[in-house]
């Protein structure tokens, strides 16, 4: 891996194919337009064309296709081009609200010189496209900017060359706007990467999954990480983590309720207490790509094209035989498969305790050969689409295809700190658990910003966001690192399931702790955006269960002196610096306030 974090990829176009306007039928699976760098995302996918070349070819599962969905690549110089063209640096620089910058950028003309080969393709391809960002700066291992821009899926079943190509570009022009946005530019400031120096890669890429109705997805989306920041049971560490969620990958990314398992050991569940606490806590809901009737215009809605749908909707789709069981109330109790009528429960078993399909066995054959290709733990976003049982081969293609999406390194802290379980207890200690990410210490903080436990309702999430971002845009303005308390999934999309910051909101923190309730207990989502950003900036991330035996010290941070305060949120100063101690090796953290 390169000393910069970057994936070891030819960061220019050389190696790669000029784009092929016979996208289908090429056989080249992956182009590019212009010239420049391709960007971190794009030099991943083409680093891990060549690992599965070389890891695992054509064949290695016989009744399952895995391959890097077709792309195209449309170049740096692009992006130089079409913001020189259209005289945009001033307002993508200026302080506009990010509605403005993209309607700037929806006015502007692409490039003449890319307007044919993307025509060229909109005439030829009417399937779903992913339009995706890959700037020079993203996927980096000290600064991934994972989830900061944009992603935006288009239909394309339109009957109109015209009215398709028209999509496209403003797909294309919305990604380019969301290098200038509010969260990136904040990103790029804490950081210490000036707006100048970023240069965005845009990919084009057919979208994994099949159409059903009105609805286009994947059976199954997933994150693999070859390090688990949270292992249960008889899971280690070394043994890694994957999150899977029916749908596209959305539900992950953004911090959804997802089914997580260990490699090492699939047949092994999460940690539920019971059958009523799984089925509260499993997916319910999915993302698909909208192939009905157009929704309100809407250019600069990332989402614009994106519909959810319920189990309901995917049993009559007839893609829960794959992952679903029946919860059977006469004996509390599930069953794997959907043969018998009661509700469905997304865990997979039939994948995973069956094997019916080598899931488990591909996601172990890539993993490794990524993480001994780039030398260090990755993480890596898939999709995958299932056809009928018992379906054969037909003309070499295989019934079942595994696409990969993405990888990007992880980072692991290698420092070495002791928390012995006598430290987690005394009258100095403000926060203890047995549950945590990351290994450090700080010594020198001070300031404390904290979700006011007396006055905390789910609903009032998105306003405690907000509150957050304006606390946290002071304390980095005064160059002060701070503690985060709050309740819930941190990074979640789902405002009933946490607070849904993202990660610029809350980017000065280098602690964060996390409290659950009653209401509101739910695994950390290791295959986020926010939890990569998290790992990747060495913040110290600490769990504390609401029913465990190491309470907040709620009474003691109610007593010190206000700096701010909002309707949900406070920031105070301790008197002397806090002491903060995170063994990620025994899974222990302390903070002492004295």
């Amino acid at each position: 891996m390169a000393e910069d974090g970057n994936m070891p990829a030819a960061d220019v176009r050389g190696g790669y194919p000029a784009f092929d306007r016979r996208f289908l039928e090429s056989d080249q699976n992956f182009t590019v337009i212009g010239g420049g760098a391709l960007g971190g995302k794009a030099k991943g996918l083409g680093f891990v064309k060549r690992i599965l070349a070389d890891g695992c070819p054509p064949g290695t599962f016989p009744d399952v296709e895995v391959s890097i969905p077709r792309l195209t690549v449309l170049a740096t110089d692009v992006f130089a081009e079409f913001m020189e063209r259209n005289g945009l640096y001033e307002i993508a620089q200026s302080d506009a609200p990010d509605d403005r910058i993209a309607h700037a950028f929806q006015k502007a003309e692409l490039p003449p010189l890319i307007v044919g080969d993307l025509r060229s393709l909109m005439a030829e391809v009417q399937a779903p496209l992913a339009v995706r960002s890959s700037s020079l700066l993203e996927d980096a291992l000290s600064h991934p900017f994972a989830g900061t821009y944009a992603t935006k899926m288009i239909p394309n079943n339109q009957p109109g060359v015209a009215t398709r190509f028209q999509r496209l570009a403003e797909a294309i022009k919305f990604v380019y706007a969301s290098t200038f946005f509010r969260d990136a530019r904040s990103y790029r400031q804490v950081i210490g990467q000036p707006d100048v120096q970023e240069r965005m890669a845009v990919i084009v890429q057919e979208v994994v999954g099949r159409r059903h109705g009105e609805r286009f997805y994947p059976t199954i989306s997933g994150v693999i990480r070859t390090y688990n920041f949270y292992p249960t049971g008889p899971g280690r560490p070394a043994d890694g983590v994957v999150n899977l969620a029916l749908g596209l990958g959305k539900t992950i990314v953004d911090g959804g309720v997802t089914w997580a398992y260990s490699p090492a050991f699939p047949r092994h569940s999460p940690p539920y207490g019971s059958v009523h606490e799984l089925l509260h806590n499993s997916q319910t809901t999915f993302w698909a790509v909208n192939m009905g009737p157009p929704p309100p215009y809407d250019p600069i809605n990332e989402a614009e094209y994106l519909v959810q749908g319920d189990l309901g909707d995917a049993e009559y789709d007839g893609v829960l035989r794959w992952i679903a069981s029946t919860y059977l109330a006469e004996s509390d109790r599930l069953t794997m498969g959907t043969g018998v009528a009661g509700p469905r429960v997304l865990t997979f078993a039939p994948l995973l305790d069956l094997e019916e399909l080598p899931l488990n066995r591909i996601i172990e054959r890539v993993a490794a050969a990524c993480k001994e290709a780039v030398g260090s733990d990755v993480e890596i976003e898939f999709a995958m689409t299932l056809g009928e049982r018992g379906a054969k081969t037909d003309g070499g293609s295989a019934p079942h295809r595994f696409g990969f999406l993405q990888v990007r390194p992880t980072r692991v802290a290698d420092e070495w700190v002791e928390v012995g379980e006598e430290e987690l207890r005394g009258p100095a200690v403000l926060v203890a658990t047995e549950r945590v990410l990351g290994n450090g210490a700080h010594d020198g903080l001070f300031d404390v910003v904290y979700v006011k436990p007396e006055v905390f309702d789910a609903k009032h999430t998105r306003a405690i966001a907000a509150e957050l971002e304006a606390m946290n845009q002071q304390l980095i303005g005064e160059g002060r690192a701070y503690v985060l308390i709050g309740f819930g999934r941190w990074g979640s999309s789902d405002p009933w399931l946490g607070i849904p910051v993202t990660w610029p909101q809350i980017s000065g923190a280098r602690v964060i702790v996390e409290a659950t309730l009653p209401e509101m207990n739910v695994e950390p989502s290791q295959g986020s955006h926010f939890f990569h950003n998290m790992t990747s900036f060495r913040v110290q991330y600490l769990t504390v269960g609401h029913n465990g035996p190491f309470p907040i010290d709620w009474q003691w941070l109610g007593r010190q002196p206000a700096v701010a305060e909002s309707a949900f949120v406070r920031h105070v100063r301790a008197p002397r610096p806090l002491r903060v101690k995170v063994d990620g090796r025994a899974g222990r953290g302390v903070i002492l306030r004295e």
